[in-house]
């Protein structure tokens, strides 16, 4: 019964919204105050219904409540993509806590074209709306340094959502977590989102695949100093094979297929995912 009230929440949530009078819509427009919910920031219209149509996979309050995230603290995202975490956590930290964004840069510095465009869209979307995102600080992360940053910067939180799998052919995964060490508080968190692969899963599969065995991630996090506090199956999806050509990709958002068997992906649904919770003692 818990796991169905999960996934229903954030729909429920859309229902209630849709449904608010016009004042009161007009209302929900306004500039994000130093009042604002999870709630609020998850249901806001800025978010778009594209952004929204995933929080049923992606289960952002329980994900974020489960990372120990509060309003008052200081928080890092990692690889914020195009900035789906962002849009919950400017609003949600904003006048009380601060967030920063680290961009990922690989060794070499120079990014795929798709990847490097991505990152440019993401800072053109923080500048166009600084009454959301005006405090929030963005640096870069590379070879395990963080730059853009403020000097001796020390987190509440540090958080990384599908991106450790990128890492491992970069040959950056414990410089990232060690920089990821270094940069929290004592007792702070480090919160981990992968997709996850079937136990005994070769690293040359989890490059190809793009799904990681939990105890991959466990192991590397605890080589950099980590212990792992808890785990959640809030972003488990038992419909997920892991069994396909283009890997997690041919799943839904990317459908790296194309057309082929998308209807299928598309009721898979996007991957099943590990959700961990790493203590810096």
């Amino acid at each position: 019964m818990a796991r169905m009230k999960t996934l229903l929440t954030p729909r429920l949530m859309r229902r209630a919204f849709l449904a608010l009078p016009a004042a009161l819509l007009l209302a929900s427009c306004v500039t994000p105050t130093a009042s604002t919910s999870l709630d609020t920031a998850i249901a806001a219209p800025y978010r778009g219904e594209k952004a929204q149509a995933r929080d049923v996979y992606r289960h952002p309050k329980e994900t974020l409540e489960f990372f120990g995230v509060t309003p008052t603290q200081s928080v890092l995202e990692i690889a914020p993509g195009g900035g789906w975490y962002t849009d919950v956590l400017a609003p949600y930290l904003r006048g009380r806590g601060t967030l920063y964004e680290a961009q990922y840069l690989p060794p070499q510095g120079t990014l795929p074209e798709g990847e490097a465009k991505g990152n440019a869209a993401f800072e053109r979307k923080l500048a166009a709306k600084p009454d959301i995102y005006g405090t929030v600080v963005v640096g870069t992360l590379q070879s395990g340094q963080f730059s853009g940053l403020p000097s001796g910067l020390q987190v509440d939180r540090v958080l990384t959502f599908r991106n450790i799998h990128n890492w491992i052919e970069d040959g950056q995964v414990d410089a990232n977590l060690r920089a990821f060490y270094s940069v929290l508080k004592p007792g702070g968190v480090l919160g981990v989102e992968e997709h996850r692969a079937v136990p005994g899963t070769s690293v040359q599969q989890m490059i190809d695949t793009g799904y990681l065995t939990e105890a991959y991630v466990i192991q590397r996090a605890q080589a950099a100093g980590f212990k792992l506090a808890a785990r959640s199956e809030i972003n488990d999806n038992p419909r997920d094979t892991k069994d396909y050509p283009h890997g997690v990709w041919s799943l839904p958002p990317t459908y790296r297929g194309g057309d082929t068997d998308r209807a299928r992906f598309a009721a898979i649904g996007e991957s099943d995912r590990m959700t961990l919770r790493f203590v810096k003692p």
